[in-house]
């Protein structure tokens, strides 16, 4: 099973990446996670360049496309999702990407309710299997732990093996 990880901030230091790469690091034998590198070369959505989708947007659409499930991790920038996780899905509206998709939100901050929200919104709009048992915020933040400290925290780590045990029973 492949799961395509989309984190939706760009900081070198990204606590969301962080926990995707340690999400990827816990995938079990039989199960590959890959923390997709490439939102930063999306340009701006624009309709109007839409058709033939530039180099990048194609990309991103061939990923979720040869993906099994897809978890988006996203921070939260004035009660909203990321303009880097927002531009990427606003690129995926005008195909089938996340038609019946299994998709699971993966929310590092317990505060960071608005934009779990509005991307919740957003990716079901788009027609996504959202597996609700796959979602998870974590119940402490992360903020100053390293990948092999998210890791060795049990908590942490057992909620990012039990969301992977859920998504693997969600298989397309």
């Amino acid at each position: 099973m492949k799961i395509l990880a989309l984190s939706g901030s760009l900081r070198a230091a990204s606590e969301n990446t962080r926990l995707l790469r340690a999400m990827a690091r816990l995938a079990p034998a039989g199960m590959e996670v890959v923390v997709y590198p490439g939102l930063g070369e999306l340009p701006l959505f624009n309709p109007d360049i839409e058709f033939p989708n530039p180099p990048a947007v194609a990309a991103l659409r061939e990923a979720i496309n040869a993906a099994d499930a897809v978890v988006i991790a996203s921070p939260e920038y004035a009660h909203g999702v990321s303009a880097v996780i927002k531009n990427a899905l606003d690129w995926m509206v005008g195909n089938e990407s996340f038609v019946n998709k299994p998709v699971a939100l993966l929310n590092a901050a317990p505060r960071a309710t608005h934009a779990y929200h509005a991307l919740r919104e957003t990716v079901t709009m788009m027609s996504a299997n959202m597996v609700d048992t796959a979602c998870i915020t974590l119940a402490q933040p992360i903020t100053g732990l390293n990948e092999d400290e998210i890791l060795q925290h049990p908590s942490h780590s057992a909620e990012l093996v039990a969301m992977l045990g859920v998504l693997a029973s969600h298989r397309v």
